[in-house]
């Protein structure tokens, strides 16, 4: 079966260097080393597991002060493999403003990227703050989907006051406000949303535009309820991603297919709705 993977960072030191000091945190967060690979490992890794990476650039100059991840690295390692890294989602500093709008322009008409990724708890804002409806009117005017991060993260865990992160600006209630107010929009949120994944449902329940896929969290750990609605009333909203490398493919893909979901909704999952959504 074939299998897209929404949401894979890079892993490579570019990507490492662009977290600065969250490296040692989220290293303690996972339990694990949290060290860079080269590129061909990295593409490698995806190859041996057999999956379709869509990869994800990150950019954290306006809060932490290091250099990017960026689209014109990640666009690059895309292109160098193609047989295993399918598409790649661009990053922007809101903060930045017009810079911000420009990188949108390039990403997307240079670069070919297909959309963009926020992540609102270390980019320290909240996708319904009007400020940066431009950036949005501008993305919808191009007409690519974005991912947005919804719940806990384990960037800044445990360090004092979270290197100044909120994870207020994470709550799936902003992403209920950018859907309704942008409804050409189509949007992603990233991760099970914890702890309001009751209100995540809702959101991917009631806006049309709004999809979710399930990244960075092991599947044996789900809640009952969000299991029961992936099988029945979202299950044409559903898609896969792992947050790579934040869980090990093999451990990943044995957890899905151990939860007792159908051959048909695995489909779905793993590959149908990116396909009819995303057009990959």
């Amino acid at each position: 079966m074939r299998i897209i993977d929404l949401h894979c960072y890079p892993n490579t030191q570019s990507w490492i260097d662009c977290q600065g000091p969250y490296v040692d945190a989220l290293a303690k967060y996972w339990k694990r080393d949290w060290s860079a690979k080269t590129e061909e490992q990295v593409a490698q890794e995806f190859r041996e597991n057999e999956i379709e990476a869509c990869l994800v650039a990150l950019d954290l100059r306006t809060t932490i002060n290091t250099p990017p991840c960026s689209n014109d690295y990640v666009a690059g390692m895309r292109d160098r493999n193609k047989d295993c890294i399918i598409a790649a989602w661009g990053a922007v500093e809101p903060a930045l403003g017009k810079a911000a709008i420009d990188e949108v322009r390039h990403a997307v008409q240079d670069l070919k990227m297909i959309g963009f990724h926020f992540h609102p708890i270390m980019q320290h804002f909240s996708v319904d703050d009007e400020r940066y409806y431009p950036m949005w009117e501008e993305i919808a005017g191009l007409k690519v989907p974005v991912m947005i991060d919804v719940g806990m993260t384990g960037m800044g865990a445990g360090m004092p006051g979270g290197m100044g992160a909120k994870t207020r600006h994470a709550h799936p209630q902003a992403i209920d406000a950018l859907a309704a107010d942008f409804p050409s929009l189509t949007i992603i949120m990233a991760h099970p949303g914890y702890p309001w994944i009751d209100e995540t449902t809702v959101v991917a329940l009631h806006k049309g535009n709004v999809y979710w896929e399930m990244s960075g969290w092991g599947p044996k750990y789900l809640p009952q309820q969000i299991i029961r609605d992936m099988r029945g009333r979202l299950q044409d909203k559903m898609m896969f991603g792992s947050d790579y490398p934040s869980i090990p493919y093999p451990r990943l893909l044995k957890e899905w297919r151990e939860i007792g979901f159908t051959d048909e909704f695995l489909a779905k999952f793993f590959h149908g709705n990116a396909e009819r959504v995303l057009g990959l």
